[in-house]
């Protein structure tokens, strides 16, 4: 299905075609320019100039919108203009909005994007320090759970763990990718793209079959904050790339939240500096879900969970903590060993090992890489 006029497919096609000539333009020294996306085509051929120029004119005089709607079919990729309903109105916020967006998937529930249901971006570093996995999955786990909408890049680290929060949970993804819809990347994400095309949506300015290049990820970054409500950077160093998406949302005039981090981390320099600059704090998915709905908003709670996250949720639940297990869970925050928690807890160190197991069991605690116990950010 293409529900995208002539002129908007030539043009996105047009775009893909330069890819490599933009990157040369783009790669060059005080060659950033702004706005170059959103040039007339006859300004963007000029901008590139040379042989790519000259490739343009001929891409333009024998473009076949018939055809280009045919390698849509055989790629099982749709397209929406800019000029469709189906096109997301917070995308037009945007001084360069994508002219077309070619999509994967569950593509209806882009459409729905706006206002209500809400959606938030997740984004971050590719290189997260476990707490910046472990807060990025349950961001996206409870949102997912709640029905938002979680936006990501689907890149390694932060990107790529809220996608699995979400999708874990059953709740609605969307992939924005850097190349084009049908083009699983980074390839060892493979079967997270798979997950996310099979209930979610993936979502690209670029036509199928198309690589990515270093400056079209900058430029999906924007597609994310325009189609967020919130975005939120979970962890990233300053400076880092998953920063401009948070310069995009304040641009657009959308809110910005970071989770907090480690001061002395250098994972966490970015995410801390734009608290300092007035960013909303993030520590969990309900602060995002009062944000976004009112305190204490709920969602629609523990029955929309797929049955083995509800399991571990009726196995998990805070309820269900007694004075003990309290104590236990303080002592290990307090970075005391298995010596502290028995001291503290007046156990047994048999009994403690025990119940320092069924805690982990219950998703109450975790072991990191060398064996010791630390809280999840998901029951604090």
């Amino acid at each position: 299905m293409s529900d995208a006029c002539d002129l908007c497919l030539r043009r996105a096609y047009l775009i893909g075609r330069l890819a490599a000539s933009i990157a040369g333009l783009l790669d060059r020294p005080r060659r950033r320019a702004a706005g170059l996306l959103a040039l007339p085509e006859e300004d963007l051929i000029g901008a590139v100039g040379g042989e790519g120029a000259d490739e343009g004119r001929l891409f333009l005089d024998a473009f076949d919108p018939l055809a280009a709607r045919e390698l849509l079919t055989e790629a099982s990729v749709q397209a929406v203009c800019r000029h469709a309903a189906a096109y997301p109105e917070s995308l037009l916020a945007l001084g360069d909005p994508p002219a077309v967006l070619f999509m994967a998937g569950a593509c209806r529930d882009l459409a729905r994007l706006g206002p209500e249901p809400a959606a938030v971006a997740l984004v971050g570093t590719r290189n997260p320090s476990p707490y910046g996995l472990e807060m990025a999955y349950e961001l996206g786990r409870g949102l997912g759970a709640a029905g938002v909408t979680v936006i990501s890049g689907l890149a390694l680290g932060i990107d790529a763990a809220a996608h699995r929060g979400c999708v874990d949970a059953g709740g609605p993804a969307v992939a924005v990718l850097a190349g084009g819809p049908d083009v699983p990347y980074p390839r060892s994400n493979r079967r997270l793209y798979e997950r996310i095309r099979a209930g979610g949506v993936i979502v690209s300015e670029m036509p199928p079959g198309q690589r990515a290049y270093r400056w079209s990820f900058p430029a999906r970054n924007r597609i994310m904050a325009g189609l967020a409500s919130i975005t939120v950077v979970v962890e990233a160093a300053d400076p880092s790339g998953s920063l401009i998406t948070s310069v995009f949302a304040g641009d657009l005039g959308r809110t910005v939240a970071a989770v907090p981090g480690r001061v002395t981390s250098r994972c966490s320099a970015g995410s801390n500096r734009l608290l300092g600059d007035g960013a909303r704090m993030v520590t969990c998915a309900q602060d995002l879900l009062d944000e976004l709905y009112g305190v204490g908003w709920q969602g629609p709670g523990p029955a929309a969970l797929p049955p083995g996250v509800q399991a571990r949720a009726d196995r998990s639940g805070g309820e269900g903590l007694g004075p003990l297990e309290v104590r236990v869970l303080d002592a290990l925050e307090a970075g005391l060993g298995i010596d502290g928690v028995c001291a503290h807890s007046g156990l047994p160190a048999r009994e403690a090992r025990a119940l320092l197991s069924r805690l982990e069991a219950s998703g109450h605690l975790r072991r990191d890489g060398l064996g010791a116990y630390r809280r999840t950010a998901a029951f604090r």
